[in-house]
């Protein structure tokens, strides 16, 4: 049977290391921050220290299985995880922060059961994980929804703003963009957009779409 003291410890602990990943959360103002990430912890690390209670208690009456109660946790957190994840037109958003529960809620039941080297190097990891990764992919470039364009505008206030305006009614991303003077007159401009642009649009369609816009004379991709 555990002692009060391990008991204690291991509750104690699952409060540190919620808070840890949850305190990244909570920094970003994700909808899962530090007070669901140690409820989460410390819940999980209850119910599997329930699971050794009931086991050591009762194992010479019937057959138990300790690793029962963590795996309805496991199962469980699905519910909790999904109240993170909200769709904005194409872009899903809070699968990482329903991940990051659903691993919390692992390193609370290996808590539970005593295992400390992998519940505190799996934080490490999930910490890492969402500090570091995330900038990394930034770097990894995406082709595939990339395009460029270049457009021939009237050099008028307010032009490329019903530019971006256009754009952002159809939830294109401007990436980058480059203006320069098409005449010594400068009353046209060249503007160069790179467009990171949604699964179900085309090309073709970005670029007849602009075309129609007042003070725009040519779009063509470059």
């Amino acid at each position: 049977m555990l002692s009060m003291h391990e008991i204690i410890l291991r509750l104690i602990l699952s409060t540190i290391l919620g808070g840890l990943i949850g305190i990244e959360r909570e920094s970003v103002r994700r909808a899962a921050g530090l007070r669901t990430h140690i409820l989460v912890c410390s819940g999980s690390t209850l119910v599997m220290l329930l699971s050794v209670f009931i086991f050591h208690s009762y194992r010479g009456y019937t057959n138990l299985d300790p690793a029962r109660l963590g795996a309805q946790v496991i199962s469980g957190i699905g519910f909790l995880g999904a109240g993170t994840i909200m769709r904005d037109g194409n872009t899903i958003k809070g699968l990482t922060t329903a991940a990051s529960l659903w691993a919390i809620a692992a390193i609370g039941l290996a808590l539970g059961v005593g295992f400390y080297t992998g519940a505190i190097a799996t934080t490490i990891i999930v910490l890492v994980v969402l500090k570091v990764f995330s900038r990394l992919e930034g770097l990894v470039p995406d082709r595939r929804n990339t395009i460029s364009i270049r457009l021939i505008i009237n050099n008028v206030p307010g032009q490329l703003a019903r530019v971006a305006e256009t754009l952002g009614v159809e939830r294109i991303s401007i990436m980058n963009i480059t203006l320069e003077m098409e005449d010594v007159d400068a009353c046209k401009a060249v503007l160069f957009l790179k467009l990171r642009i949604n699964d179900n649009q085309h090309k073709g369609d970005i670029i007849t779409m602009l075309s129609k816009l007042e003070g725009v004379y040519q779009v063509s991709e470059c």
